[in-house]
């Protein structure tokens, strides 16, 4: 039988894998997605360049892997937390996704601005990549907050907009309609409204614009997430 214990070769591999992505992100910190690049991380490691290139052939390797990473955990969180609630508190779900995301982000700033900041300059993402796997995780799970939402908030949005599909990316329609057979459109353009509500005070406050001006930004962002999920006819 083999031994599944790595090896010492491995354990050291898989520790400068790490360092490497934390400098990355630390980088990113102090100067925004351009400071990214492989020669800095290695001058900081006190590594020559081509040692570093054994770990990530090249920067895009370095920035797809790193998101995959920071997306995974942001979903891992955010999904754990609305588990913890039963399907039968589709409010309660969603304030605790909501809570849980935020909560990742102010633990990990650097890691929301790689995920919802500015691109990386020149970087190509690919499209079956760990972040694309993560992003659909994340599709998924705000759009069935929505979905358990629905039968309740649908009759809020009658004197909204009428929506049809080819108002949407088609791949973002072909991926609901796959999973969510008998959502309507509206119910996606729903969906994105209460994205950009989770997701607004949460970008304020990691890019330092609301904590200046409130000294509990968790207390305003959790009121606001009430409200909305008021807005949805449900109660949390």
């Amino acid at each position: 039988m083999n031994d599944p214990t790595p090896s010492r070769r491995a354990r050291l591999r898989a520790q400068t894998s790490d360092e490497i992505k934390a400098i990355a992100l630390k980088l990113l910190a102090e100067g925004g997605p351009d400071a990214i690049s492989l020669r800095a991380i290695a001058r900081e490691m006190g590594m020559t360049a081509g040692a570093i290139y054994s770990y990530f052939a090249t920067r895009d390797d370095l920035v797809t892997t790193l998101i995959g990473d920071v997306y995974g955990a942001a979903v891992d969180a955010a999904e754990a937390a609305r588990d913890a609630v039963p399907e039968s508190d589709p409010g309660g779900r969603i304030l605790a996704w909501a809570q849980a995301m935020r909560e990742w982000a102010v633990a990990n700033p650097e890691g929301f601005r790689l995920i919802y900041g500015d691109p990386v300059p020149g970087y190509q993402a690919p499209g079956d990549g760990p972040g694309k796997a993560a992003e659909l995780r994340a599709c998924t799970g705000l759009v069935g907050l929505v979905a358990a939402a629905w039968p309740t908030a649908a009759a809020l949005q009658a004197d909204g907009r009428r929506y049809a599909w080819d108002d949407f990316d088609p791949g973002l329609v072909g991926h609901v309609r796959e999973d969510f057979p008998r959502l309507p459109p509206e119910a996606l353009a729903l969906t994105l409204r209460v994205w950009g509500r989770m997701h607004g005070l949460m970008a304020l406050e990691i890019y330092g614009h609301l904590r200046p001006l409130v000294h509990d930004p968790a207390a305003v962002y959790r009121d606001e997430m009430r409200d909305l999920i008021a807005s949805l006819g449900l109660a949390a």
